[in-house]
């Protein structure tokens, strides 16, 4: 609990936030990591198919699912991001120049573009790297034959440590996001904090 509040409270600057928040992320965590790892049950993958589509897949292993779960992750940052700043504040952090400026509605769409972008390679990287460990253990268990457990053992105990970094990777990065998105708010408090007078 105190490492995932100190993570977010590293990418949020306020340990107030990163106590309210840390249920959500740490959901979000565990909910990746296993099905990460129910993904390198024997049987899941490749190993069992029906007219060459397998039966039992991971979750994180079909990029639907895996872009699902970015549209959720980002749907939470731009909910708390709002919930912190406000709907026209947060608005106004894509249109950071001035009105009257052209080229601050040009960078603001650019900006909002940026979102989608995230969105998806957030769920291509977690897809790729289970789909590419998946694909790995099939290809040396084929290849030990008889003996395909073992010859694909280290690349299952790798993966084991790949599903729990991949989670890790997932939940920073929608922190990071979450961060970008509300730093002109802790940027606000702060100077608020400074002109306050010491009693």
């Amino acid at each position: 609990a105190d490492f995932i509040i100190g993570l977010l409270e590293s990418n949020l600057g306020n340990r107030k936030k990163a106590v309210r928040y840390a249920p959500l992320f740490a959901s979000i965590f565990f909910f990746v990591l296993l099905n990460n790892w129910l993904g390198l049950l024997p049987g899941v993958g490749p190993a069992i198919q029906y007219n060459d589509i397998p039966l039992l897949r991971p979750f994180t292993a079909d990029l639907n699912a895996t872009l699902a779960m970015a549209l959720i992750g980002m749907f939470f940052v731009e909910m708390i991001a709002i919930r912190e700043s406000g709907p026209l504040k947060h608005l106004r952090h894509y249109f950071a120049g001035s009105l009257w400026n052209p080229l601050t509605y040009l960078v603001g769409t650019f900006e909002i573009f940026t979102e989608f972008t995230r969105l998806f390679s957030l769920g291509l990287r977690l897809f790729a790297n289970v789909a590419i460990g998946e694909i790995l253990i099939g290809i040396f268990a084929y290849l030990g034959g008889i003996l395909g457990p073992v010859t694909a053992l280290p690349f299952t105990l790798l993966e084991i440590f790949v599903a729990a970094l991949q989670a890790y990777i997932f939940v920073l990065l929608c922190l990071s996001y979450l961060a970008l998105a509300t730093e002109h708010n802790e940027h606000e408090e702060r100077v608020t904090e400074a002109r306050q007078p010491v009693m």
